[in-house]
């Protein structure tokens, strides 16, 4: 988040259907994603991290989530 300029969060909390503010929650750890969410912040951050030119890095899906191990098995995942 602290990387991403001020368009880039509101793209990513818009496609999220939800606030920048709680994206910030979730990068600080203070709050966990739903398994969804995770894996819809994971794709968008991908596709944002494409255009960024190397600057920016995707948000594992794993980094979101309270319990990470309910991604395992399933495709793109471990």
């Amino acid at each position: 988040m602290k990387y991403a300029t001020k368009r880039e969060r509101a793209e990513l909390a818009t496609v999220c259907n939800d606030s920048v503010a709680y994206l910030y929650q979730l990068a600080g750890q203070h709050r966990h994603a739903s398994p969804q969410m995770a894996t819809r912040i994971e794709q968008v951050s991908q596709q944002v991290a494409e255009r960024s030119g190397g600057r920016l890095e995707p948000v594992p899906r794993a980094s979101l989530v309270r319990h990470p191990e309910i991604f395992v098995g399933l495709q793109g995942w471990g």
